[in-house]
C-alpha cells in the first residue's frame, strides 16, 4: 500500500464497535456481495449519537443496529443521521432509524432526490431506453435478453421507505457534531453529490467512498446520465481534496480499514484512473464497441452486475477521452455506437 499506514489491528464484531477518536466509533455491518462490508460511524452528539451511513436495508443490518443500541450506543438516541451518498449500503437503514428516534436526514440534495426518485421506480423489466442503452454499448442479441430477465428496480430492495424531507448538506457547510466543528467537502464522479465530512480538531476525514484505501470506487455512465462525464468530474475532485484536507488527518473511509495518507492515496487512484484511460487509447487500434473494451480493461471474465458496472465505467472512461479530444463517437448500423481514436496513442501520451 506505499505510505499508507492503518493504525487499528482489529475490526469491530457484528453489534460492537472501536473508538477511533475521542467520541467517535467505528462499526462494520455485511453485505452480501464481494465487497462484504460497509463502515459506518458514530459520533456522540449531545445526549445521542449521529450516525454516519447505515447500512443496507434487511433483518441482519436492523437486528445489528439493535445490539448497538443496547451496546455500544448505551440505549442513547440517535440525534441526526447523515449519509455521505445514496447507495442503498449507505442510505438503506436510513429511513428506518429516522422513524424509530425521530431524527432527520442530513443528505446533500442531489443525493437524496436521485434516491427518492429511484426507490419509486421499480419495474418487472427494464424500459425500452434502458435496453437501448446497452444495445449501443454491443450487448449480443443474447446479452440484451439476460439484461431483460433481470427486472429493474432493485435499489428499492435496499433501502427502507425514505423520509419525505431532509436536511440540506452543500459543499463548504460547516456543522457542529458533539460540540466539535465538522466541514463538508463534496466530492463528484462516484455519486452526484457525496458528502465527505472533516473535523480539524479530531484530524479526521470520513470518505464515504470518495477515498479508499485498498480499492478504487466505480465510476460509471448509466443509462439516467447517458451523456454524462463522472470520470472528468471524479479526477477534479481527487485533485481539489488535497487543497482543502491536510495529508495528516485520519481518514475513515466506507469500505476497508481506517488508515493515514491520504494524499498519497488520492495521487495513487488518479494514476490508476490514467493508466485505466492509456490502455483504451492503445486498445482503440481500430474503431471499437463499448462492449469490446472490456477485456482489455479488466482482463477477466465478466456477467452480471459486474458486466454491467464494467461497462458502465468503460463508458465513463471513453468520456474523459472525449471530453479531451483525443477520441470520437460514431454511429454505425443500427444505430450501435463505435469510438475511434483522433490521434495516436502515444501522441496522446505525451
Amino acid at each position: 500500500m506505499g505510505s499508507l499506514t492503518f493504525p487499528f489491528d482489529d475490526k469491530p464484531a457484528p453489534g460492537e464497535a472501536i473508538p477511533v477518536a475521542p467520541g467517535v466509533l467505528w462499526v462494520r455491518f455485511p453485505l452480501p456481495f464481494a465487497l462484504d462490508h460497509i463502515n459506518c460511524w458514530l459520533i456522540e452528539d449531545g445526549d445521542g449519537w449521529a450516525v454516519v451511513d447505515t447500512g443496507l436495508r434487511g433483518p441482519e443490518t436492523e437486528g445489528m443496529w439493535h445490539r448497538l443500541f443496547d451496546g455500544p450506543m448505551q440505549g442513547r438516541p440517535v440525534t441526526r443521521i447523515f449519509a455521505t451518498h445514496m447507495h442503498p449500503d449507505h442510505i438503506g437503514q436510513a429511513g428506518w432509524l429516522a422513524r424509530h428516534f425521530g431524527a432527520d436526514l442530513w443528505m446533500t440534495r442531489e443525493e437524496f432526490l436521485i434516491a427518492r426518485v429511484l426507490c419509486l421506480d421499480v419495474r418487472a423489466e427494464p424500459p425500452a431506453e434502458a435496453v437501448e442503452f446497452y444495445r449501443r454499448c454491443g450487448f449480443s442479441d443474447e446479452m440484451l435478453a439476460n439484461y431483460r430477465k433481470r427486472g429493474f428496480g432493485n435499489f428499492a430492495m435496499g433501502v427502507t421507505e425514505m423520509p419525505l424531507g431532509h436536511r440540506r448538506l452543500a459543499d463548504g457547510d460547516r456543522l457542529e457534531i458533539g460540540g466539535r466543528a465538522w466541514e463538508v467537502v463534496v466530492g463528484r464522479g462516484h455519486s452526484p453529490e457525496h458528502a465527505c465530512l472533516w473535523c480539524p480538531e479530531l484530524a479526521l476525514l470520513i470518505s464515504g467512498d470518495q477515498v479508499l484505501p485498498r480499492i478504487s470506487s466505480n465510476v460509471s455512465v448509466g443509462v439516467t446520465d447517458p451523456e454524462g462525464d463522472p470520470l472528468t468530474e471524479w479526477l477534479a475532485s481527487l485533485d481539489d481534496i488535497p487543497r482543502r484536507v491536510p495529508d495528516d488527518v485520519l481518514v475513515l473511509p466506507a469500505h476497508n480499514e481506517p488508515f493515514h495518507g491520504l494524499h498519497s492515496r488520492l495521487q495513487r487512484l488518479t494514476q490508476g484512473h490514467e493508466r485505466r484511460l492509456d490502455v483504451i487509447m492503445e486498445a482503440l487500434d481500430q474503431p471499437r464497441h463499448a462492449i469490446d473494451l472490456m477485456g482489455p480493461m479488466f482482463r477477466r471474465k465478466l456477467e452480471g452486475s459486474d458486466l454491467l458496472l464494467a461497462v458502465g465505467e468503460g463508458l465513463a472512461h471513453l468520456h474523459c477521452l472525449r471530453t479531451r479530444g483525443l477520441i470520437a463517437r460514431e454511429e454505425g448500423a443500427g444505430g450501435v455506437h463505435y469510438w475511434r481514436r483522433l490521434v495516436e496513442a502515444r501522441d496522446a501520451a505525451e
